[in-house]
């Protein structure tokens, strides 16, 4: 997958790389970005995403001049896509935890 052209959670998530992990357990990459804080950045992005679909949305139905129904049915589905790969990075970090939890010691 490119990430140039991929959701701003996919964006985010692919500058971390598992490295040695710290002392608190939590793998850093030679940078030290911690997975937590490149995840939260991501949801935020895509919250925030979400927050100005809303508002072109809002603008179009106002009826403001210069907000198109090409350019708010893109943001739309940018919003959806952007969703879409946060819920897909939830589902198989809930399915790791999973594993792992039923994993024999």
């Amino acid at each position: 997958m490119d990430v140039k052209t991929s959701t701003p959670l996919l964006q985010a998530l692919a500058g971390v790389q598992a490295g040695a992990p710290t002392a608190g357990g939590i793998a850093q990459k030679a940078g030290g970005v911690r997975f937590a804080d490149a995840l939260d950045s991501a949801l935020q992005s895509v919250s925030q995403t979400q927050f100005k679909t809303a508002e072109l949305q809002r603008q179009f139905q106002l009826d403001v001049d210069g907000v198109s129904l090409e350019q708010t049915m893109v943001a739309m589905q940018e919003s959806q896509i952007a969703f879409q790969g946060a819920l897909t990075v939830r589902n198989r970090l809930v399915s790791a935890y999973t594993d792992i939890m039923n994993m024999t010691v």
